[in-house]
């Protein structure tokens, strides 16, 4: 079931960079939370802080909580694979594995976690793809290579292979940037339905696209170069994008800029 995801006072740090300062959220299951804000504001750290990725890059380090359904993920006795077993991510560009066909891609998470038995990859394959709106598409061929589709398609096969191992969190790190508009609408359609199964949160620089599919949206921004980045304002949608509380969301929003 979607899980719910609490921030307290959370620093990111890469080295003595300090990248996120004091950030503080909650988001509710079954939600999608999209979070704007310029280039280098520390959106996609805080993203890749949830499930840990920050930390495959040398001398990063976290400070503040972090929890899911009140565990804090980044307790010593945790264990980061399930973790990130637990809490799935789509990346900007599409990123199938590119000697795998499309069921190897669909799958592939599945037989790490041992899955062997034919008929549970098969059905989890088709339902994956149902779920993310490709079936349809590639039932007809799927021992041919997933690097050959569209670049739409690709990122929809990349969503099915994220949620076909079950994760209770899906993180999107601005998974329609690299995408033609019909594609993009493809991909947001997607996302209403999975949010009755996942807790979503998207990074995006379209700020549209966070007005038409997001329930809360946080913005993050900087004072200056060099500084790291902060939530600005976090609250409902509709508020943020109508009557938000902060001037900085404000000029924001109206392009005044960023």
């Amino acid at each position: 079931m979607a899980k719910r995801i609490e921030a307290s006072n959370v620093s990111s740090y890469y080295g003595n960079f300090k990248a996120i300062d004091g950030i503080s959220m909650t988001v509710e299951p079954k939600t999608i939370t999209a979070l704007i804000g310029p280039s280098g504001c520390g959106k996609s750290t805080f993203l890749r802080s949830i499930n840990r990725m920050h930390e495959v890059l040398p001398n990063a380090r976290i400070e503040g909580r972090l929890t899911i359904d009140d565990q804090n993920i980044y307790d010593p006795d945790v264990d980061v694979t399930a973790v990130r077993r637990l809490i799935g991510m789509v990346f900007q560009r599409p990123n199938p594995f590119p000697t795998m066909s499309i069921y190897e891609n669909v799958v592939a998470g599945l037989k790490l976690n041992g899955v062997k038995k034919k008929s549970v990859l098969d059905d989890a394959a088709e339902q994956s793809l149902k779920s993310a709106n490709l079936w349809n598409e590639v039932k007809d061929r799927l021992n041919r290579p997933g690097a050959g589709l569209s670049g739409g398609q690709q990122q929809r096969l990349c969503i099915a292979r994220t949620i076909a191992v079950e994760p209770q969190v899906v993180l999107m790190d601005e998974p329609c940037s690299a995408l033609d508009p019909i594609s993009t609408l493809a991909i947001e359609d997607l996302m209403f339905k999975l949010k009755d199964r996942f807790t979503i949160i998207i990074v995006t620089h379209n700020m549209q696209q966070a007005a038409r599919v997001s329930d809360k949206t946080g913005f993050f921004s900087i004072d200056k170069t060099g500084d790291p980045g902060r939530l600005i304002e976090y609250d409902d949608t509709q508020k943020i994008f109508s009557n938000p509380s902060e001037k900085k969301t404000e000029d924001y929003i109206t392009g005044r800029f960023g």
